[in-house]
């Protein structure tokens, strides 16, 4: 038992090489959707923004600090074909350098029809996915932390059932007047403990990401730059394509791992978003009619204690997702 227990804790750490694989090759794909408004309106991952939105500790738990003390974030999303996800958060800090957060995340597949072989209607079925999120961060001086999330997991697809687990582990450091913040995470490291029904044992959607966030000093505006998929080089679908020169090619795969994000904050109670995913919109646009694909805009209200948030990405033209945000800070 225990080298079992060993050899599992061995596979998550240093996945890093087994898990090179993007979407749609993975169990637990979910774990990768994008809770928050402000994130969501950035272009769909960040791992830099230091602020006070509990919601961005699930994108890195490093992210999590003293001032999201006693806060709670509730987060909903409408997603497409009936599907909707959605994403809770309770945070309570230890002392001045420890913090601990917990959460729900769960995606709603819907009902779906169920029929015989013959093609017979014979009633229907659900399907959902849920993960745990306990996060724990620790400053180590007053300039750089870091954090692990550790996310149980459970997907019900009809009749078939399977548990797994998986681990971010995250860094983040900023300079001394907050205009500059860095982030990089280790995102899903993990396995799946029990499978579905005749299937092998699948891997989980590991990745690996690295921010920079800038804000300006004159100028209300901040800046950021998400990197995704370092642990991958070649993230397009024409491998060893021929009709691209060496330069075009590394060009390519350069911007689709880069996510862009920009901010306008005029005042501290109100900011307006928008963001860049030029993979989405490579991989997601109709030849005919680009539009708008790839872009996200948003934004957000704070008050005294109350943040709500609004983002909308832009998937596809056949429609894009919005996202609902609240965050509750100092809830007694």
């Amino acid at each position: 038992m225990i080298q079992r227990s060993l050899n599992i804790i061995l596979f998550c750490f240093f996945a890093t090489a087994l898990f090179s694989q993007t979407g749609g090759k993975n169990s637990y794909e979910f774990l990768n959707l994008t809770h928050s408004a402000l994130v969501s309106s950035l272009g769909g991952a960040n791992v830099s923004v230091l602020d006070d939105d509990l919601n961005m500790p699930y994108h890195n738990p490093a992210l999590l600090i003293k001032s999201m003390n006693n806060s709670i974030a509730l987060n909903y999303v409408n997603y497409f074909a009936g599907i909707n996800y959605g994403f809770a958060m309770y945070s309570r800090s230890f002392n001045e350098t420890e913090s601990f957060a917990s959460g729900l995340t769960y995606l709603n597949y819907g009902s779906f029809t169920e029929s015989d072989p013959a093609g017979n209607i014979t009633g229907s079925f659900r399907a959902s996915e849920y993960a745990f999120s306990m996060i724990y961060s620790r400053i180590i001086d007053t300039a750089f932390s870091i954090g692990i999330n550790f996310k149980p997991v459970l997907s019900h697809l009809e009749n078939y059932t399977s548990v797994g687990f998986a681990f971010d582990i995250g860094a983040s450091w900023h300079s001394r007047n907050s205009l500059l913040s860095t982030g990089f995470v280790i995102k899903n490291a993990g396995y799946q403990i029990s499978r579905y029904a005749g299937e092998s044992r699948e891997k989980l959607p590991f990745e690996i990401q690295a921010g920079i966030t800038k804000r300006l000093e004159h100028a209300p505006f901040r800046f950021s730059l998400t990197l995704r998929h370092l642990e991958k080089y070649d993230l397009t679908h024409y491998y060893g394509a021929q009709d691209k020169s060496k330069t075009g090619e590394l060009a390519e795969n350069i911007l689709r791992h880069a996510i862009f994000g920009v901010e306008l904050i005029p005042a501290k109670n109100f900011y307006m978003s928008a963001g860049y995913n030029y993979q989405i919109r490579r991989e997601l646009q109709i030849e005919s009619k680009v539009s708008g694909v790839g872009f996200s805009w948003g934004f957000g209200i704070k008050l005294s204690n109350l943040t709500v948030g609004f983002g909308r990405a832009a998937y596809h033209l056949a429609g894009a997702s919005n996202s609902f945000s609240i965050v509750v800070g100092n809830w007694k």
